[in-house]
């Protein structure tokens, strides 16, 4: 938690107590239904939260958009940013009804009201974001294929690790691809050639 305070020491109190919490309940939940790797629970808010919100320090968020979090898992990066976001709407997608039934558990926990679950396949989803977000990427092409039809405005930023060069590759120049080391934000070595990576259809 300190970590967390480290980086944003601006967190309202209420923010503050909701990351705070975050710890216990994702250990007493990952104990149920395996959410988090059993080795990285013990490194939750560097591996995972931290991570998450190094789009709070990239910042695309406005308030009132629709952001729809694919491939959530146990809610991850949608339920940090949610805490640091409260104005902005969270929607968390996974196939996995379990990985849905602990994210929403824990974010009535910590009082998030800004978050809504979803048990779907991202392309059988049917709905309209302002904006696609996923720390869940194996390729940047199948995540534009199988979310395209969800964000007329073509945008997406994902995490990924790698070399930006090669992940330019996985789309056609169509797209503008821009990729922001998260060690410009984060010194910890965990950090070192992780990516968020921002993706624009042009026209």
């Amino acid at each position: 938690m300190e970590l967390i305070l480290s980086y944003f020491p601006e967190l309202s109190a209420k923010q503050a107590s909701q990351f705070k919490a975050l710890g216990p309940l994702y250990k007493e939940w990952n104990d149920k239904i395996n959410v988090i790797s059993r080795k990285d629970i013990d490194h939750l808010y560097e591996h995972h939260v931290l991570h998450s919100l190094a789009l709070a320090k990239y910042n695309p968020f406005k308030a009132d958009m629709q952001i729809l979090d694919a491939g959530t898992g146990g809610g991850l990066p949608g339920i940090p940013l949610a805490i640091m976001y409260p104005d902005v709407q969270f929607h968390l997608l996974d196939s996995t009804a379990k990985k849905i039934h602990v994210a929403t558990e824990i974010s009535k926990a910590i009082g998030l009201e800004n978050i809504t679950g979803i048990h779907s396949r991202i392309e059988e989803h049917q709905g309209e974001y302002d904006l696609v977000i996923s720390r869940a990427v194996s390729s940047l092409s199948q995540m534009v294929a199988w979310s395209k039809h969800l964000v007329p405005s073509q945008h997406w930023i994902v995490f990924k690790g790698g070399i930006p060069t090669e992940i330019r590759k996985e789309l056609p120049p169509m797209f503008d691809v821009k990729s922001v080391p998260v060690s410009d934000y984060f010194k910890e070595e965990y950090f070192q050639e992780k990516y968020i990576v921002e993706v624009r259809k042009q026209g």
